[in-house]
């Protein structure tokens, strides 16, 4: 009986474990691949970022001032005599030389002033030379007291006086001389006519006639340019002679001018708080005109080493501004910071970021404090801002 009750509960053991074995092979793979995917579930919601690590540099920064083109030598042409135009032998456009006549004036009464000053000239010396001869004649008589002394005296100043007329003489005729070499109008250096404000037959005054004088022609140099800008004071200590600014006119975009900051006024001007700086540039391809305007851009680079962000590693929040790192189990941690400089792509970070931060770089907005993430690839700062 006993032998029975045995094998009975020998059987039922049997029984339950090949159950129990049928439904753990069943059910266990079950449940372990259950785990495993939502393991593979939350792993795949982490956010995949790129970190890297910030750089410290002496940033450089284009500062952009508007300006106006000026030409090296800019000059206006006046007449210095009077009478009428007879001729012009250049136009607006026309490149000159240096002592290429522009246009002729006519003023015949110049020309008839200085006839008779030339033939006044003539009888005044042949006075002296009359005087001159008697006086000696007097002098030689004096010897044998042929004459009286007081009429080698009168003689001797009589021929003194008639130097004197000559030399009036001849300074009237030096000056009309003068004005009529004033009816041929020249240019003073090289360039270009930039204005013609006469034609042939009109009447001409001097600037000295009174009144205000007429510019008959414009002169301006423009082989090489000069450019004048008010550089706020901020940026005074930066910008010193030899440093190189570029020129842009708003009517060729992605085009720049070379040119070099030469001299600055070393004041600042107390009612605009601006430095006055001169840049000059040659105009090689002749682009530039005089009277134009355009923007110089000026890089200026820091004296000292700052720590460089990518902007777009700056996060705002309600709270302020932030910059994700990732610490220690891959987590977030938002770090508040202060930025100093803006520099487009980058921006400048003054307080909250240690160097050796891991920084997120181009951080989803979603992002928040204590998030698991998965890192991708940690990429050079320089990469990264490119």
């Amino acid at each position: 009986m006993r032998k029975v009750r045995f094998r009975t509960i020998l059987v039922v053991l049997v029984l339950l474990l090949a159950v129990a074995a049928v439904v753990a092979s069943g059910i266990l793979p079950r449940i372990r691949a259950r785990r495993a995917l939502r393991a593979e579930t939350e792993r795949e919601a982490e956010p995949v970022v790129n970190i890297f690590r910030p750089d410290r540099e002496a940033p450089s920064e284009e500062v952009v001032l508007p300006a106006n083109i000026q030409a090296f030598v800019d000059a206006p042409i006046f007449a210095r005599t009077n009478g009428y135009l007879k001729r012009w032998y250049h136009d607006i456009g026309s490149r000159v030389k240096k002592g290429e006549l522009l246009a002729e004036i006519e003023s015949p009464e110049v020309d008839q002033q200085l006839q008779q000053a030339q033939h006044d000239l003539a009888t005044a010396q042949a006075n002296l030379a009359l005087a001159q001869t008697t006086a000696q004649r007097y002098v030689d008589l004096l010897k044998t007291d042929s004459v009286a002394k007081q009429d080698v005296d009168n003689a001797v100043q009589s021929a003194a006086a008639q130097t004197a007329t000559v030399k009036s003489a001849q300074a009237n005729v030096a000056r009309l001389q003068q004005m009529v070499d004033f009816e041929k109008l020249y240019a003073p250096f090289d360039g270009v006519v930039t204005a013609r404000n006469t034609d042939i037959g009109q009447l001409i005054e001097s600037g000295s006639a009174g009144g205000t004088p007429r510019e008959l022609f414009h002169v301006a140099a423009i082989d090489r340019l000069r450019v004048f800008v008010q550089v706020p004071q901020v940026y005074s200590h930066d910008t010193l002679p030899g440093m190189q600014a570029d020129l842009t006119l708003p009517e060729l975009p992605g085009r720049r001018f070379p040119g070099k900051l030469v001299r600055t006024a070393n004041a600042i001007d107390p009612n605009t708080r601006t430095l006055l700086v001169e840049v000059d540039v040659v105009n090689t391809t002749g682009l530039l005109m005089p009277g134009a305007y355009t923007e110089i851009h000026f890089k200026l680079r820091s004296k000292g080493t700052t720590l460089i962000i990518p902007s777009t590693s700056l996060m705002f929040r309600s709270d302020g501004l932030r910059v994700p790192v990732v610490v220690s189990g891959n987590k977030i941690q938002m770090l508040p910071v202060t930025v100093g400089r803006d520099f487009g792509n980058t921006i400048e970070v003054l307080a909250g970021l240690p160097d050796t931060a891991e920084v997120v770089a181009n951080p989803p907005d979603a992002l928040v404090e204590g998030e698991l993430v998965r890192i991708s690839r940690a990429a050079p700062a320089k990469e990264v801002q490119e």
